[in-house]
């Protein structure tokens, strides 16, 4: 149950926000030399278009150029000592592998990492890069997924999920607490959504922080609506199954980052490559500002 100016939850959902609240205090403090602190920073170009205050967290400029990273390094931080000699595995189209990837790196950690066959040369390379074991295998995440998590019981090496972890939302969670450190009263907050990771954990943060008196947004591509289904219950029939928002063509969220979504986001919107495309051209071109799809459609989303 909601009510406006504070945040009354019940029963399960409660106990699992609360235990993740904590763990992102945690994390913010595991994270400190180990992130980059990125800036929050007002365009003045957007506040005109959308006559409002926008800011944008620039999580482009974070290490591995996502903050992926932030999940990634708190959740085999946790790890006990036995299980880091083992190693980890995991999926991902490109961010999540990076962000693994340079953890495992700096925690002395041996990492494999299974990505689509159709993931981006560079994020490969750059996974490659920070001394990880890359295996291509399958079209989508979700045939990635299931082969990493074949190699997680073969090899018995722990498998770093991208989004459906209460350690890894704890970790993208850290966002949210720097987003109030520097702007102490949002009125809206907007988020990408493929799995539900990174706007679990930022919601979690800002909400108790603040209740209900900000909005949190969630923007998805029309290509993957699947965090629209899942909360709102709407079928979404024709779908383009491809988009140049490739971080986020996730099928659907995860069982944790669904119960939280459904219980802290205000609202789920979707937006076509298009209006991806336009975000993208303003943000480098206004902004002087380079992102990908993925990180585009929260602007994309706005305007």
């Amino acid at each position: 149950m909601r009510i406006k100016g504070s945040l009354v939850l019940g029963g399960i959902v409660s106990e699992l926000i609360s235990k993740i609240y904590d763990k992102i205090l945690e994390a913010d403090k595991v994270l400190e030399e180990i992130i980059h602190r990125t800036p929050l920073d007002k365009s003045r170009t957007f506040s005109q278009m959308v006559k409002g205050e926008v800011y944008l967290k620039l999580e482009n400029l974070q290490k591995t150029g996502s903050f992926k990273v932030r999940g990634a390094y708190y959740k085999i931080h946790k790890l006990p000592d036995d299980d880091k000699k083992k190693g980890v595995v995991a999926a991902s189209a490109g961010n999540h592998a990076q962000g693994v990837a340079y953890a495992a790196s700096m925690a002395g950690v041996h990492a494999k990492i299974v990505m689509p066959i159709f993931a981006p040369i560079a994020k490969i390379l750059a996974t490659r890069g920070y001394n990880a074991e890359v295996v291509l295998y399958g079209t989508t995440f979700d045939e990635a997924l299931s082969k990493a998590l074949e190699i997680s019981q073969v090899e018995k090496r722990t498998f770093i999920h991208a989004f459906d972890d209460e350690d890894v939302i704890a970790g993208q969670g850290t966002i949210g607490l720097e987003i109030l450190r520097s702007l102490p009263n949002p009125d809206i907050v907007v988020v990408p959504i493929g799995g539900g990771g990174l706007i679990s954990g930022i919601s979690i943060a800002i909400r108790k922080k603040l209740g209900n008196s900000v909005k949190i947004i969630g923007v998805q591509t029309e290509a993957f609506p699947g965090a629209l289904e899942a909360v709102k219950g709407i079928k979404v029939e024709a779908k383009p199954w491809a988009t140049i928002a490739d971080g986020i063509a996730v099928k659907k969220p995860g069982k944790i980052t669904t119960k939280i979504i459904g219980e802290l986001v205000d609202d789920i919107i979707t937006v076509n490559d298009d209006e991806i495309s336009r975000a993208i051209f303003l943000l480098l071109e206004r902004g002087k500002t380079l992102a990908e799809g993925a990180g585009a459609v929260s602007l994309a989303g706005l305007l």
